[in-house]
């Protein structure tokens, strides 16, 4: 079934699926309890490596340079900032599910490559439930739809009455098939009556922009962290954003319920994970001093102004964010007949 087949059969509320053997991080507990592993005390003795796998400039390298500066000075050790995209963050995050497991290989993971990845393409180079092992959970952030400065529509009702009046004629963009950005936007066309806009997958947000400013696509369905500089100079106009309120760095935008879109309350996440058998204590450390960075004001107030949520917290509570996050996407991912290698 193809998404222009299906539109019709995706008018009720997305189904919540009960947790199962199959979704990431499903059984067993993720560290158990962080113990029982062989000390490591000396940790870290060199350099620490936080794979981005996304280009720089996104939101993914914001709160990952954000995060880093601090983690270099509690950790006494740099940590250095790696962005290695493609593949919508598959090649980043396989990398250091292939490095070794000994703490000196991280990466800063979103919903793109460990729940809506996996829940698309059942064919990644890795498994996300088997893989890694969930260490924090950093932030969260809403994303906002975007358009070109120069587009013709100030509102979300304009663009939808855009898209409708012309079916097929307009593009939207995404840092890659599968990506929070790519499956954000199928939930807004499903949510807005079964739009038929042609999906363009990038290798970034970053040039996405490039073309959105030039006219060349509708939309973007942007992480307000990334899309705040853009925004503040102009290039790009903010037209509504996802979950249940509005963004606190972008007030004076709706949310899309608020103009009349319901079903959009969605945000993507961003943690940190390493390979399956690292170290507990070391997991245990890197858990601990994230967790104290989140709660310092001054990455508060950075990660706030920038529009994302600190959260941290156990490695438990992350496990079921990326569990339940898998769970909602699979159900869309069905239900709309989306493949890996689609453009719809």
């Amino acid at each position: 079934m193809t998404i222009s087949q299906s539109r019709r059969h995706l008018l009720g509320a997305l189904p919540l699926l009960k947790h199962g053997a199959h979704a990431p991080f499903a059984a067993g507990s993720v560290l158990a309890g962080f113990s029982g592993a062989q000390a490591q005390s000396s940790w870290p003795t060199k350099p620490v490596r936080l794979v981005i796998p996304f280009p720089a400039g996104g939101a993914t390298d914001i709160i990952g340079r954000t995060l880093a500066a601090r983690l270099s000075t509690s950790l006494g050790q740099q940590v250095v900032i790696e962005n290695k995209p493609g593949a919508g963050g598959v090649i980043g995050a396989d990398s250091v599910a292939k490095s070794a497991p000994d703490g000196y290989s991280i990466v800063l993971a979103t919903g793109s490559t460990h729940s809506v990845g996996p829940a698309l393409n059942p064919k990644l180079p890795y498994q996300a439930d088997k893989d890694f092992l969930p260490i924090v959970h950093v932030a969260t952030a809403p994303s906002v739809m975007v358009t070109g400065a120069s587009f013709p529509v100030s509102s979300i009702k304009e663009m939808v009455d855009l898209l409708k009046r012309s079916p097929g004629k307009f593009n939207f963009g995404s840092s890659g098939i599968g990506t929070y950005p790519h499956l954000s936007a199928e939930m807004f066309k499903w949510r807005a009556g079964g739009l038929f806009v042609v999906h363009i997958p990038y290798r970034g947000t970053g040039l996405v922009i490039t073309d959105l400013v030039a006219g060349q696509i509708a939309f973007l369905m942007d992480s307000v962290v990334s899309a705040q500089t853009h925004i503040r100079d102009g290039k790009v106009k903010p037209l509504a954003v996802t979950g249940t309120k509005r963004s606190q760095s972008l007030p004076q935008v709706p949310t899309f319920a608020e103009v009349g879109i319901e079903g959009m309350n969605i945000s993507n996440w961003f943690g940190i994970l390493g390979p399956a058998a690292m170290p507990a204590d070391v997991a245990a450390r890197i858990n601990r001093e994230v967790n104290a960075a989140l709660k310092a004001p001054d990455v508060i107030e950075r990660l706030t102004r920038a529009g994302a949520e600190p959260v941290g917290g156990t490695p438990e509570a992350f496990k079921s964010i990326i569990r339940s996050e898998y769970e909602n996407w699979k159900a869309l991912i069905a239900r709309a007949g989306i493949k890996p290698d689609s453009g719809a």
